[in-house]
């Protein structure tokens, strides 16, 4: 089956904030039955791992789709449900990988997670094709947060990562970091930032209470955007001078032309957390690199309808068509 690249939104939904909401809020998310497996870390923490298969039965599949969540993601968001769900049909063995602290338990260590965590995803792809070495061909998404990470880590590693990764996709990653935290400091923007807050802020909060020189309490709790936030915890608590140069390290942006795996960027224009102006063009990335940049679709949403029913067959429709033919995808 050919992928829909063309991606139109249900005209009831007419703008950015519309087209990310009501995906997330209002589509039935694909059931998906999880395995979860916990590993411990090489610092003497744990993650968890939500796999579509139970461990017996893993060791039959030749084919694995990693889904890297977005910010306070996990494997129950709508789009790695949906994602999962075609992966257990397309017959291969789907897994989310948690970030520290997102699988509903806090993580163990004095730090969390952050867009430029590479490193993270590094061990756990190397882990996996450690343990599952049936494994033909491996298929990577990122989202949002988690696409940054995979498109830092894609440029990295450079031929080193097609050892490892077949293809890969971002969704929405929010590849220049501080264009991303000037947009959710501003307007209605300051909904999401909200949202986001009010459930980093007690995780920190209960980290610091372990680990008291993280931070104070009033500094945490006063936190009312992401420059706060990423100046008094994830620059802190991950080894960058303060939040600008946390944003300068970390943005994906300037690693886009060391890419060698086949990678698909899908990003909106009227993405509400990084329009179209700040995403790049042909000449910044490598050849490997597909721009897949519709004018509608808001953040992670690209929701589908049926009259006024909300689907979310669009982003795994496009995913596995990536997968099946990587040079099929027209650039944006």
């Amino acid at each position: 089956m050919k992928p829909p690249v063309k991606y139109s939104a249900p005209w009831w939904m007419p703008d950015g904030h519309s087209q990310t909401i009501l995906p997330a809020k209002a589509a039935s998310k694909p059931a998906v039955h999880f395995h979860r497996t916990r590993w411990d870390t090489p610092d003497g923490d744990f993650i968890d791992l939500d796999f579509t298969a139970a461990p017996e039965s893993r060791g039959q599949f030749t084919e694995m789709w990693v889904l890297f969540h977005g910010l306070e993601g996990s494997s129950d968001s709508h789009y790695a449900r949906s994602v999962m769900k075609r992966a257990s049909e397309a017959g291969a063995l789907g897994v989310v990988p948690h970030f520290r602290g997102c699988s509903g338990e806090n993580n163990l260590m004095p730090r969390a997670y952050h867009s430029g965590d590479s490193a993270e995803i590094d061990w756990v792809l190397h882990r996996l094709r450690k343990d599952y070495p049936q494994i033909k061909t491996l298929h990577v998404v990122g989202v949002s947060l988690g696409g940054n990470a995979l498109l830092k880590w894609l440029g990295e590693q450079g031929s080193d990562a097609c050892k490892v990764a077949t293809t890969a996709v971002s969704v929405s990653a929010p590849v220049d970091l501080l264009a991303g935290a000037n947009s959710l400091a501003k307007g209605f923007n300051l909904v999401y930032t909200r949202m986001f807050l009010s459930t980093l802020i007690p995780k920190s909060l209960e980290k610091i209470a372990l680990y008291p020189d993280l931070g104070t309490v009033e500094e945490i709790a006063s936190c009312k955007d992401f420059f706060d936030f990423d100046n008094r915890v994830t620059a802190r608590w991950h080894g960058f001078r303060d939040a600008m140069d946390y944003y300068a390290k970390s943005s994906a942006k300037q690693f886009l032309p060391d890419i060698k795996v086949p990678t698909l960027m899908i990003h909106a224009l009227n993405d509400p957390f990084m329009t179209g102006q700040y995403l790049p063009k042909a000449d910044e990335v490598s050849k490997q690199v597909h721009r897949l940049f519709p004018p509608h679709g808001g953040h992670v949403g690209f929701a589908n309808a049926k009259g006024f029913r909300l689907g979310l067959n669009w982003l795994p429709d496009t995913c596995h068509g990536f997968f099946q033919n990587p040079e099929g995808v027209k650039h944006g």
